[in-house]
């Protein structure tokens, strides 16, 4: 009997717990949803306009993300330049997109070949995936566009994706990368919104991978620059 009432009262507390982290989860969402489609973005480049937000004037969904390069733009630039599967990858996690047959390799070196870029080039997301370099700022803004079918029927949403450089005063750089999906069938953003939140960890790891990869470079320039002058002195 006493055994019994332990076990009912056990069992109605870890009812009462779930439904309070639950509830906790639920409260907060809104919360966690604003900081991911924000992170690392302030105010003022959150409300800016962008390269490519012209090419989907009402969206449905916005994400602003930013990161502090120490770096000129100008070696942040070439790291931008060779995205894309068969080129330089996304420096975000290759596993976990190579599970879904991306194929992707992340460069640790800038390649030469894969530094032109014009309007209207593919970008590749998949072997059979791409978005198309919809505007350009050599050295200053890429964006691409694009939307990834269903099947044999055309994608429910249209998206931007764009990469836009900022000089700051200290010499450092300003990354803002901005998503902007707008829906063509109501049901939308039930697909969409789980996928932005899968989006919101790799694209983490994508502006961070571009911060480490182009700080490095700087760098090895200053080591090589410096170097020779230590070396007579």
């Amino acid at each position: 009997m006493t055994a019994h009432h332990d076990d009912a009262v056990t069992a109605r507390k870890d009812r009462l717990w779930v439904a309070g982290a639950l509830g906790v989860l639920l409260l907060a969402m809104p919360a966690l949803r604003k900081w991911q489609l924000r992170w690392g973005a302030d105010h003022h480049e959150v409300i800016a306009a962008l390269a490519g937000d012209d090419l989907i004037a009402e969206p449905d969904l916005v994400a602003t993300r930013a990161i502090t390069i120490t770096a000129p733009a100008s070696q942040v630039w070439p790291w931008l330049a060779q995205l894309g599967q068969a080129r330089g990858g996304f420096y975000s996690y290759d596993v976990l997109e190579n599970l879904v047959g991306c194929d992707i390799h992340s460069a640790e070196r800038i390649v030469a070949a894969w530094q032109h870029v014009e309007v209207g080039d593919e970008v590749k997301l998949h072997p059979d995936v791409s978005m198309a370099v919809a505007g350009l700022e050599e050295g200053r803004a890429l964006v691409l566009r694009g939307a990834v079918p269903m099947g044999k029927a055309a994608a429910p949403y249209d998206c931007t994706w764009a990469f836009v450089l900022r000089d700051r005063p200290d010499g450092s750089t300003r990354l803002v990368m901005r998503e902007r999906y707008g829906y063509s069938r109501r049901w939308a953003g039930l697909l969409i919104e789980p996928v932005e939140a899968v989006s919101f960890v790799m694209s983490r790891k994508m502006l961070m991978g571009i911060r480490d990869r182009a700080e490095a470079g700087r760098a090895q320039y200053e080591t090589t620059r410096t170097g020779g002058r230590h070396a007579g002195a």
